[in-house]
């Protein structure tokens, strides 16, 4: 399961692997919490890792890996979205595009970031916790469904959980939000700031 997130997470084999769906069928056969944490440690180390090997691709390559035959083909809606968003909210993006997977933006917002040079100490962390509530999710979700009819008390917490990593997520849309409209009104408030400051 490591080895898929790993996968999932890897830019041109993201687009191609069902990792949520892999996650939720694993999830149904874990017996105790000691195995949760075991799995979603390999699922959060083999995303991380994959975010990581595609951030560099991205340093490496740089703006040509966009123009590359399988990102024309699969990603390059997904890559122009990841560039305005990566643009306008800096590292909440990675966090925002690594919890919610819509448009392939987990997979290609690493490579973008890996472009536009970001330093590390910027792009770890977010995507660090991003992945931790990503795996964690759809293996809570699995839980859930495998184990509501045995114990409601289980659900019950399970359900907390995963109310609790939603609360997380709500919240850091919200200051996500909130910083976006700040810099919108600084640059509307001095039209001679200096672009690069």
């Amino acid at each position: 399961m490591g080895l898929i997130a790993l996968g999932e997470s890897i830019i041109g084999l993201g687009f191609f692997l069902p990792g949520q769906a892999a996650m939720l069928l694993a999830s149904a056969t874990l017996d105790s919490v000691p195995e949760f944490l075991i799995l979603w440690a390999a699922l959060t180390v083999g995303a991380i890792t994959g975010n990581v090997i595609t951030f560099e691709l991205g340093r490496r390559v740089g703006p040509a890996l966009r123009e590359s035959k399988l990102i024309k083909k699969h990603g390059a809606a997904g890559w122009d979205k990841a560039t305005a968003l990566l643009l306008k909210h800096d590292r909440w993006a990675l966090f925002v595009g690594r919890i919610i997977p819509f448009g392939l933006l987990q997979t290609v917002l690493p490579a973008v970031a890996g472009t536009t040079r970001m330093p590390y100490l910027r792009f770890l962390p977010p995507i660090a916790v991003g992945a931790a509530c990503a795996t964690a999710l759809p293996l809570l979700a699995g839980i859930g469904v495998a184990t509501g009819l045995k114990s409601a008390t289980n659900l019950m917490l399970i359900i907390l959980v995963g109310l609790l990593l939603v609360v997380v997520a709500v919240i850091a849309i919200r200051k996500l939000r909130a910083n976006a409209r700040a810099n919108n009104c600084t640059t509307a408030g001095s039209p001679d700031a200096d672009p690069v400051s």
